[in-house]
């Protein structure tokens, strides 16, 4: 068990291979037509495949959201599930990109550097978060709240909130004098990080970190959030509480996460998160080639090889 009096210690080595990734996140909406008005025109996914009522989307021919239509809801708030997802982008100008096409379309963004990265934050017309993101690690480093220090730090020392906005007018500059318009993501753009509702930071962490096989990165108790990842930042998945400790599975036909899938690089890799799984007593469920999980919160996890 993590003790809590020293609960922002939470570093530790990746258990997990580092070619582990994140593949397709599963998302359900109510609507086909209100579901691509912001995931194919805004964010700009491709729509790759259509089977039954599951919208393949993605970039450069790679699935990386499936979008399961047929909710009779919108996500329900205070519930758990999904934050947001991150679709990392390769370069800066695609980040351009992406605000000129919710701009256009006057659809509320909130574009925030982080430091370490700048991301555009908006929704989808049922509620699912979003985060648009170009990844700057080489900016600075992030600090720990807890024990007083600032979010972030420059690489020239000084402090920096993490919160920031974006310079919108710089961030368009990166399109030059006469920009040429993208109506999609390019090839090369991923499934960066998931950002999930959970009831218990530290059980987060300890089933995270310590089953999955993440390293741990920050448990910032303050912020009411922690995240793990590989070997180096910003996270790969991330979660909070800030849908209040007692915050319950949404109710059935909501929108919001299906499940967010982890993919092994190879099959000695997948029986050894298996076997862990199995230990921490954590359900699992085998569906074809793939392993199926849930976190301690209920959020539900696909395990699979990469192809």
């Amino acid at each position: 068990m993590i003790d809590t009096s020293v609960q922002t210690n939470v570093r530790s080595e990746p258990v997990l291979p580092l070619s582990t990734t994140l593949g397709p996140v599963h998302i359900a909406v109510t609507d086909r037509q209100q579901a691509l008005a912001i995931w194919q025109d805004v964010v700009g996914l491709d729509l790759i495949s259509e089977n039954g009522n599951a919208l393949s989307m993605g970039a450069g021919g790679k699935t990386l959201i499936v979008l399961e239509t047929g909710a009779t809801r919108p996500v329900t708030p205070r519930t758990i599930g999904l934050y947001h997802v991150a679709i990392h982008l390769p370069t800066r100008a695609d980040l351009a990109q992406m605000a000129v096409r919710a701009l256009k379309r006057n659809i509320r963004i909130s574009p925030t550097d982080h430091l370490v990265s700048e991301a555009i934050y908006l929704w989808d017309l049922d509620g699912n978060g979003i985060e648009i993101t170009f990844e700057t690690p080489w900016r600075g480093t992030l600090g720990d709240p807890d024990k007083g220090q600032t979010y972030a730090v420059t690489t020239e020392g000084k402090p920096h909130s993490g919160r920031d906005p974006i310079d919108l007018d710089g961030l368009l500059a990166e399109l030059g004098e006469n920009p040429v318009l993208a109506s999609r993501m390019p090839a090369g753009t991923r499934i960066g990080h998931v950002h999930v509702h959970v009831n218990d930071l530290n059980v987060a962490m300890e089933f995270y970190r310590d089953v999955l096989g993440f390293a741990g990165f920050l448990l910032i108790q303050s912020f009411g959030m922690g995240d793990v990842g590989l070997d180096y930042m910003p996270h790969t998945l991330a979660f909070n509480v800030w849908s209040g400790p007692n915050a319950g599975l949404p109710p059935v036909g909501s929108a919001g996460l299906r499940w967010f899938t982890i993919v092994l690089p190879d099959a000695e890799s997948l029986a050894a998160l298996k076997e862990r799984l199995e230990r921490a007593g954590a359900p699992i469920d085998v569906i074809g080639n793939d392993v199926e999980t849930r976190d301690p919160s209920g959020n539900r996890i696909r395990l699979e090889l990469a192809s």
